[in-house]
């Protein structure tokens, strides 16, 4: 996740040991997060004010949401739409690391810029993550009507779910909310990548005599604490892009409450006023 890095001792890895790094590091985590983030999207999706106060919200908490979806639809809805949102994450993670390292990479032998510079990191970061959102935006728009739909189900499988959205609405509805996801993702992972460097770069000065001992400890709280700030500082927009991404798909979430058709990212913005 650091890119390239011209002072390292390590041995130099190939883009195809980057590639499935970052296919690896995607696969595992979609696999651990995607019980809470099957209830992010319906927290995302749900118009009534998300308080045990309001009793038109059908969902109102975390405890209460897994509950509720674990009576009504089963443990295995924890994992729905878990085929494209793996293929998503191995997908994305791939092409954001090896877009990661040739950037830097490039930078550091084309430009005066060292390839460790905050702003270098940002722009970079940047870039790979835009690169490799364009490429997995269908699967993005998949896994989101597959996590947001309700039983009984409107797309069965995968296939069912590519067939009929591209009969019924079209080839570019699998690039719905794309917009607000390249503005959200590029200072998105900026972020990610620079502040990770940054918080590396402070540990490293804070606590110098543990080298290399305390190593991936160290890069799981920077990695955390850097995904953290970056995805709470962006997180409208992914909001704006789920709500344009179920564009369409109401019959599917008639059980769930009120529901609106967008069509725009500033007609999202505005409906909520």
């Amino acid at each position: 996740m650091v890119g390239y890095d011209p002072n390292s001792e390590a041995k130099s890895i190939s883009a195809t040991e980057v590639a499935l790094a970052g296919s690896a590091s995607g696969f595992v985590t979609r696999a651990v997060i995607s019980p809470l983030d099957v209830i992010k999207i319906r927290f995302q999706l749900q118009i009534e004010q998300i308080s045990s106060k309001n009793p038109l919200a059908k969902y109102h908490g975390i405890l209460q949401s897994m509950h509720r979806i674990f009576h009504e639809e089963g443990l295995t809805a924890f994992w729905k739409g878990h085929v494209p949102a793996q293929l998503l994450s191995i997908s994305y993670g791939a092409v954001q690391f090896v877009t990661f390292e040739f950037l830097t990479e490039l930078v550091h032998k084309a430009t005066p810029y060292n390839s460790r510079n905050f702003i270098v990191h940002f722009v970079c970061g940047g870039l790979a993550a835009s690169t490799a959102t364009m490429t997995v935006q269908p699967l993005d728009t998949l896994r989101t009507r597959f996590a947001a739909q309700g039983e009984p189900k409107v797309y069965q499988n995968l296939r069912h779910a590519v067939v009929t959205m591209y009969q019924t609405e079209g080839l570019l509805t699998f690039y719905r909310g794309l917009t607000p996801t390249i503005i959200a993702i590029f200072p998105y992972a900026g972020l990610q990548f620079s502040f990770y460097n940054l918080l590396q770069q402070v540990c490293e000065w804070l606590r110098p005599s543990e080298g290399k001992n305390a190593g991936n400890f160290k890069n799981l709280i920077c990695g955390s604490c850097a995904g953290v700030i970056s995805k709470t500082l962006t997180y409208p927009f992914d909001l704006f892009k789920k709500r344009l991404q179920v564009g369409g798909f109401e019959q599917a979430r008639a059980t769930f409450g009120q529901t609106h058709q967008t069509m725009e990212m500033l007609g999202e913005s505005f409906t909520r006023c």
